[in-house]
């Protein structure tokens, strides 16, 4: 167990609704900033943002306090991706590695532009759907080298050390071998995700091929770096929050009350009475409507 819990504030798929991360004596914390980045050697911390098949584009709020993660908005509507055919909303388990940070005013050599001023993002291949708020540990595998609107979207590709044919898989050619066609299937999603909304589809650097795991290690250690930065004030987050509880050399950090007091101040937890639609659900709904 990974010691980590979370939090649910006001009801699924409405505006209001945040999920906060507890450590393990219940305290609030940031799933941005006060995560560790490892688990353990050569083994990553995973944010789950959105569990596979489901369709809600669910992110750390990075520029809320706390970053809990909360449904994205555009022009005042909650967002779903589409069922791009022929799949089913996400098809991995999708979040971000905690203190990581794709630095809008870094110019990435590799891509020839700045990055998206988000965590990193990864997508989870076991056979669990992850529950969205868990904290998972993975195995790194690889990278693909997204280019949205401009900006470098980096995707990583990692399994939970804790899924059955683990063991299995050491670099991103097991994933080539052991999934046939998935690979193809994660850069083809990423392509045209956007399409159903007006959107062009996305780039890619490397001519849309995956980067093996040492070089997607390489790319996640300098985003940590970049967050390291951010986190202790060497570069304008320009609307960031990086308030956290446990980076000593961070001026931001807070204490464990004034943590608490930001989430008391909020709708209370959603009660068991709550009925909610279910993804599919609420699509539909949003596509009516």
């Amino acid at each position: 167990m990974s010691g980590f819990s979370s939090e649910e504030r006001a009801a699924p798929f409405t505006l209001e609704y945040r999920v906060f991360l507890k450590n393990e004596k219940g305290q609030y914390i940031s799933p941005f900033h006060d995560v560790p980045i490892y688990a353990d050697k050569d083994v990553f911390h995973m944010v789950v943002e959105v569990p596979r098949w489901s369709n809600a584009k669910m992110e750390i709020a990075t520029k809320d306090p706390l970053n809990p993660i909360k449904q994205d908005v555009k022009k005042g509507k909650l967002r779903y991706v589409a069922n791009l055919f022929p799949y089913k909303g996400y098809i991995w388990n999708y979040g971000a590695i905690p203190q990581t940070w794709e630095d809008p005013g870094h110019n990435d050599k590799h891509t020839g532009c700045c990055g998206d001023n988000d965590p990193i993002d990864v997508c989870e291949i076991g056979s669990k759907v992850c529950a969205r708020g868990e904290i998972i540990r993975v195995k790194v595998l690889g990278i693909l080298a997204m280019i949205d609107e401009g900006e470098t979207d980096w995707k990583v590709i990692a399994i939970n050390v804790d899924d059955p044919d683990a063991a299995n898989y050491n670099d991103i050619n097991d994933v080539k071998r052991l999934k046939p066609g998935y690979l193809e299937a994660t850069v083809d999603w990423f392509r045209r995700y956007k399409v159903p909304d007006g959107k062009p589809e996305n780039q890619f650097a490397f001519n849309a091929e995956f980067k093996d795991k040492d070089f997607a290690i390489d790319i996640i250690k300098s985003t940590h770096d970049h967050w390291r930065a951010l986190v202790t004030k060497k570069i304008d987050g320009k609307g960031i929050s990086c308030m956290n509880t446990t980076v000593s050399e961070s001026p931001f950090k807070c204490d464990p009350d004034a943590a608490k007091a930001i989430v008391d101040a909020l709708p209370p937890p959603c009660e068991s009475a709550c009925t909610v639609p279910t993804d599919v659900d609420k699509w539909f709904h949003h596509q009516k409507n």
